[in-house]
């Protein structure tokens, strides 16, 4: 009878610990979709957002060991220890649980190479990173795949909100991309037509009015080009 309670335990724990993992990676993928080149949020300095990213990464961290933890631990399934690290040899939902490995692989790489970026180098980091947000998509299939809570009642309006919540910041971040270049290519526009009147660019991408080597107080903004090239 203990046996059949602690094994409840261990379910409702790994359970429990998965959906609180989905939120925080859900978290954790919306900042670094957000947070633009500069590291900053609208409203935030970038300390505290590097606080913020660094506080629920490592939450994260901790809810995913205690998942595999108690998902190992369980013994009304049996899921190796080993089909946690490589992927699709347990013997128990291979498919799935191959999966969770998968992203657990990706999340240990990521964690990896940032306590050695000093030592690997930025682009080798930045490599992993950006291969990183994979392991959001292979974990959301892991999660709604091998635990039925999630595909119906709340969990899965949470699980929809969590997926919604990061379509949008994509899409937020792709327009916001756009709408940045959309300048420097009337920009482009205006080096180019005005190239016969010596107008070089600045550091900046804006344009510097004169000869090279004029001062940075000369410089144009967007609309003065374009209202020069109406007046000509």
């Amino acid at each position: 009878m203990s046996g059949i309670t602690q094994s409840t335990a261990l379910w409702y724990a790994s359970r429990a610990t998965g959906v609180v993992l989905l939120v925080l990676l859900t978290a954790v993928v919306l900042l670094g979709i957000l947070v633009n080149r500069q590291g900053r949020l609208p409203g935030l300095p970038r300390f505290a957002v590097t606080g913020l990213h660094r506080s629920i990464s490592l939450l994260a961290v901790a809810f995913l060991a205690v998942h595999v933890i108690t998902a190992v631990g369980d013994k009304y399934v049996t899921i190796q220890l080993i089909a946690v690290v490589v992927p699709f040899t347990s013997s128990y939902l291979p498919l799935q649980i191959g999966l969770g490995a998968v992203a657990l692989d990706l999340i240990a790489a990521l964690i990896v190479t940032s306590l050695l970026r000093a030592r690997v180098g930025r682009r080798l980091w930045r490599g992993v990173h950006w291969l990183a947000y994979a392991a959001y998509p292979v974990a959301l299939v892991h999660s709604v795949t091998s635990a039925k809570d999630l595909r119906s009642g709340g969990l899965l309006g949470l699980t929809a909100a969590c997926v919604l919540s990061v379509g949008a910041a994509l899409c937020y971040r792709l327009a916001s991309a756009r709408s940045a270049h959309r300048p420097a290519g009337l920009l482009g526009v205006g080096i180019f037509r005005t190239a016969a009147g010596h107008h070089t660019a600045g550091q900046d991408g804006t344009l510097a009015d004169g000869p090279a080597g004029a001062p940075a107080d000369e410089r144009l903004d967007e609309g003065s080009i374009l209202q020069k090239g109406a007046a000509r």
